[in-house]
């Protein structure tokens, strides 16, 4: 028989434990749900074409939280920290009963607290609801937390959380902050030592912060070393290697590569918590840092900006907005690929390419180069001199502005500026009336990157792309893309020229096509450069516009820009010539390309007979021209006429004649092909006229 006081005891155990059941469920129904969505904050990542971190942003209290999946850390760290924390997470329940039980023994044998028995997902339970004392409800409220933790994700979200959320000490939360800021490195591939340190710094972060505490962070450092030796997870050798690497005793920066770009992305979409950009980190920083040098030797307060394009593509591969972000004494957060500045003579090839376009001239053209007034407006060469007779190709790659000027005379400045604008930049010009013959030396305002583009334009056969700065962004449908800034045959012309500049001093020339430019007072140097594969520009100035005496793009940009070249590691790629390119010599071009002066008598034959015009194909036409009405069989002659302008009449197509000068005002040309046709007409005097016309 069982005594009474016996079950008087069991009785009251069982009415305690019930008891105890009843307040632990009634403690568990009066919390609220667990809010995942609170923690959910990360901080904003930009990261490169690749995945490489460019720049991350702190949270909106200041903490760095960085986003970080399992696949994201060292495998060894992972292992350390389960052998340490929580040996047994991948088996428990989110309360591990046999580290509470070990935990109550060692504290009746030491008399004191030793361990407190919280796993990994208990821990995690704290950093989600930190609580200010450490007491037994809020021991409790973690268990019961954790078991709903376990209840709702997986065993790796919940380490995910705990390699998002763990403190490091400071305003630093996470394994990749604290990677990044104590190595600098991410905490993919960490060594033995590192992911030690990592693994017990959150056990008390404040108190072993290496960089106020590194002899604190030493011994805990070392005991984790100890743990993983004796589990097995290390040699002996590697254990002493760990042992012997020193703790860091600084924090270090995190990354701001394409600081500028950045900024402009998150501003974008704020919402955003991750940014993938087409930049290329490694280029990126490796001409960061080529800027930082070069505008350090040039001189003070100066700044300087590279632009990068992957010509097919519209890729922007680097993005420099200037000498350095942080650096205030130059204007360093003034991003100057954005802002509008004058170009100087980088502009005249695109001078060039409306007067080849138009039938005008072609690169052997003999033009003059000698003083000469347009009106009011009286330009001088950069140097003050006069080559006299010079040929178009000579007088681009000598940079004269008396020739440009000329041959601007007579396209029209506003056919310029609508070209431009109709290839989709944004030029400024100064308040007036109309645009002047000074805009072609570079008299308007227009951003590093709308010259990129324009120089892209030039490496794709004229068609201006546009610039793509994120990866998601898809590449434009048909018939989105801008206005060509030139026809095919005219920008092979210009490439061919500028692939003849001479480089800077030290510089392998005839690979890449490049021009510079120099704005008025010395304010601002470019020097672009391109070839089939690749655009750079460069722009070296002040960010406050004011001058800067002897600055040219000859002596300060150019040499930049080659440079930049030798660090993207690409090979140059020569730009074919297209069908209808006419390689000529003056003497073998026909008679009326092969001189422009510009005081051509106006005779009284071309009095009488009034303006060249072409009459038939108009401008923009749509000209059925298959004998069978489809396919791509044989095509019909296409009747050309004109009206106006003084015999013998040359007509070209594509900018190759197609005929002798002929002393008829009609002819026929039988086109070869389906597409669009650049059809010019030049008189005996050299004017011309010109329409493009589309066969079908």
């Amino acid at each position: 028989m069982i005594p009474r006081a016996l079950l008087l005891s069991l009785a009251a155990l069982l009415l305690a434990g019930l008891a105890t059941a009843l307040a632990l469920s009634r403690y568990a129904a009066s919390l609220p749900p667990l809010d995942l969505a609170a923690s959910a904050e990360r901080s904003v990542i930009v990261l490169d074409r690749n995945g490489t971190l460019l720049r991350p942003y702190a949270i909106a209290d200041g903490r760095w939280r960085l986003p970080a999946a399992l696949d994201d850390v060292d495998p060894t760290y992972v292992a350390m920290l389960l052998a340490y924390e929580d040996q047994r997470f991948r088996e428990h329940g989110g309360v591990d009963p046999r580290a509470v039980l070990r935990a109550a023994w060692q504290a009746l044998a030491a008399g004191r607290i030793v361990s407190g028995g919280s796993t990994l997902t208990m821990q995690v339970a704290r950093l989600l609801e930190p609580r200010a004392a450490r007491s037994l409800d809020a021991k409790l409220r973690q268990a019961f937390r954790a078991r709903e933790l376990e209840s709702l994700l997986t065993k790796d979200e919940i380490l995910g959380l705990y390699l998002a959320h763990a403190p490091f000490g400071g305003n630093l939360e996470g394994v990749r902050a604290a990677s990044l800021s104590y190595f600098g490195r991410e905490p993919k591939r960490l060594s033995h030592g590192q992911a030690a340190l990592l693994v017990a710094l959150p056990q008390a972060p404040e108190a072993r912060r290496p960089d106020r505490h590194p002899e604190a962070a030493r011994r805990a450092r070392d005991r984790v070393l100890d743990r993983a030796l004796a589990a097995g997870l290390i040699e002996p050798h590697e254990h002493a290697r760990a042992i012997a690497e020193p703790v860091p005793s600084a924090r270090r920066p995190f990354p701001m590569l394409a600081a500028h770009a950045a900024d402009e992305v998150r501003a974008e979409r704020p919402e955003a918590a991750r940014h993938v950009l087409t930049i290329d980190a490694a280029l990126q920083a490796s001409l960061e840092s080529l800027v930082r040098g070069r505008v350090a030797r040039l001189g003070p307060d100066l700044s300087a900006a590279i632009l990068v394009i992957d010509a097919p593509t519209g890729e922007v591969l680097a993005r420099v907005g200037s000498a350095g972000y942080l650096w205030s004494e130059r204007r360093g957060a003034v991003d100057m690929t954005r802002a509008l500045r004058s170009p100087g003579s980088a502009l005249k090839p695109f001078v060039y390419a409306l007067a080849f376009e138009s039938g005008l001239a072609h690169p052997e053209t003999v033009l003059e180069d000698r003083p000469a007034r347009f009106g009011l407006y009286a330009p001088e060469n950069f140097d003050l001199g006069f080559t006299g007779m010079t040929t178009a190709r000579r007088a681009l790659q000598d940079s004269l502005n008396l020739p440009a000027v000329a041959l601007l005379s007579e396209i029209g400045p506003a056919r310029l500026l609508a070209r431009l604008r109709q290839a989709g930049t944004r030029p400024v010009v100064p308040r007036e009336s109309e645009p002047g013959l000074a805009i072609g030396l570079g008299g308007l305002g227009i951003t590093l990157e709308d010259m990129a583009r324009l120089y892209a334009g030039l490496a794709r056969g004229g068609d201006v792309p546009a610039l793509r700065l994120r990866r998601d962004t898809p590449p434009p449908l048909p018939g989105e893309a801008a206005h060509p800034i030139a026809d095919p045959v005219a920008a092979w012309y210009v490439f061919d020229i500028l692939r003849g500049t001479p480089p800077p001093d030290g510089a392998l020339g005839g690979r890449l096509a490049f021009k510079t430019g120099t704005s008025y007072g010395y304010r601002d140097a470019w020097a672009i450069g391109y070839d089939r594969g690749l655009v750079v520009a460069v722009w070296v100035g002040r960010a406050d516009g004011a001058p800067v005496p002897g600055l040219t793009g000859r002596n300060a940009a150019a040499p930049l820009l080659f440079d930049a070249v030798a660090r993207t590691g690409r090979a140059a790629l020569a730009i074919a010539p297209p069908p209808h390119a006419l390689v000529a010599t003056t003497a073998t071009l026909p008679p009326p390309l092969r001189h422009i002066r510009r005081d051509r008598p106006k005779t009284l034959a071309a009095a009488a007979v009034g303006r060249l015009a072409i009459a038939f194909p108009p401008d923009g036409a749509r000209v059925e021209t298959r004998l069978d009405g489809g396919g791509e069989g044989p095509r019909a002659s296409l009747a050309l006429k004109a009206q106006g302008g003084v015999l013998p009449l040359t007509w070209m197509v594509d900018g190759a004649p197609i005929d002798a000068p002929s002393l008829r005002r009609e002819t026929a040309w039988r086109p070869g092909g389906a597409g669009f046709a650049r059809i010019t007409v030049i008189d005996a005097t050299g004017a011309t006229d010109s329409v493009l016309v589309r066969l079908d």
